[in-house]
């Protein structure tokens, strides 16, 4: 897949899936824009080495740069728990909002490798041995990863109601 128009097909085909999997990495629309606009860059240098399938190559220059990047942010501001007053009163959309931001919450709280295993098996519907490429390790620590973010997720959001009451 050495042939540059083929870069631009590839791009017009998968940038959207591209920019929705980096969003579920940094949870950041900006962060996940210049992330895919970084990553797209790599590849293009990279392009005459990348092969006939790039998914697994694109994906990992995902996955790498937004771990390089994780460990260059600072860290100084310490969010809030909670709003002084609510914006909105509470109803259906607001419950559903809630659940949402719960899950979010939940997935921040996973490490990066099990954070990035589940959103490219889960969204990008990868298959473990294309995430363990993609990941640099093999398909069983993939699906280690995998078990313990699950376990993790599942015990984070049976508390989460409690934690809200609290």
């Amino acid at each position: 897949m050495a042939d540059r128009a083929e870069f631009g097909q590839y791009v017009a085909a998968r940038s959207e899936r591209l920019l929705r999997t980096a969003y579920l990495l940094c949870r950041d629309w900006a962060t996940a824009e210049d992330l895919v606009q970084t990553v797209l860059t790599k590849a293009w240098l990279a392009w005459d080495r990348v092969g006939d399938d790039p998914d697994p190559y694109v994906y990992r220059i995902l996955t790498n740069t937004h771990v390089s990047w994780w460990r260059r942010r600072w860290r100084g501001e310490v969010p809030t728990e909670r709003l002084p007053e609510p914006s909105v009163p509470p109803g259906p959309l607001t419950s559903q909002v809630e659940d949402r931001d719960l899950l979010w919450d939940a997935l921040g709280r996973l490490g990066r490798r099990e954070r990035a295993a589940v959103v490219l098996r889960y969204f990008a519907d990868l298959e473990h041995t294309a995430i363990a490429e993609i990941l640099g390790c093999s398909p069983g620590t993939v699906r280690g990863h995998i078990s313990r973010a699950l376990a993790k997720l599942r015990a984070d959001l049976a508390v989460a109601p409690v934690r809200e009451r609290t």
